[in-house]
């Protein structure tokens, strides 16, 4: 009886072990699996769609007529692996980004000359700056909305990614007009920070 209960036991424990030792194929793979960055590996295996910065995805947003969601982030930085884990990581999640934007990956430390620029309207938009540093812009590449980390929903009177989403994506369906006065003027701005020489004692870069 014993070592029928042994055998039990150890049938149990090893139910759904890896014979073979080797890790299990990822669930999902998007566009930056053959990117180098450690940042963009991180989220290579996301359910979002994600493309690098780059012609294809340009190309993909005036084909479909969509926006353009930016996301910049860096390897070290703590609240863009938050943003990964609850928010990019969610099928759900996933299938809303991936139903009404094109959404692109940047490494803050591959591209700083992307992430000053866009850095800048988010600023001037959103009142602060930070990473992980999220824009939606047209398919022209111009900005109309901007933000730093969200949690993933609505959460002690802040707005969440997902709402911010679907508010964006519905002006962009009803209002597109105004979506587009709003990213001339961010380019004009940006145009204007841009061209600007530094302030004393200012560290950005």
């Amino acid at each position: 009886m014993r070592r029928a209960i042994l055998a039990v036991s150890l049938l149990a424990l090893t139910a759904g072990a890896n014979p073979s030792g080797q890790t299990p194929a990822p669930q999902y793979s998007n566009h930056l699996i053959n990117e180098k960055s450690p940042y963009l590996q991180l989220h290579a295996h996301n359910p979002v769609d994600w493309y690098p910065w780059g012609n294809e995805a340009f190309e993909k947003a005036r084909r479909e007529n969509k926006p353009i969601f930016l996301s910049i982030g860096y390897p070290t930085c703590h609240w863009c692996h938050v943003m990964e884990a609850e928010t990019f990581s969610d099928p759900q999640m996933a299938r809303l980004m991936n139903g009404s934007v094109v959404s692109i990956k940047v490494d803050r430390e591959e591209r700083p000359d992307l992430d000053r620029v866009y850095q800048s309207y988010v600023m001037w938009s959103y009142g602060d700056g930070g990473w992980p540093m999220n824009v939606f812009l047209a398919p022209d590449l111009k900005p109309f909305s901007g933000s730093t980390y969200l949690p993933p929903d609505d959460r002690a009177g802040r707005q969440g990614f997902r709402s911010w989403l679907l508010q964006v994506t519905t002006m962009w369906a009803k209002e597109r007009g105004k979506v587009l006065d709003a990213a001339n003027k961010g380019t004009q701005m940006i145009a204007a920070q841009v061209a600007a020489p530094p302030r004393p004692g200012s560290d950005v870069v």
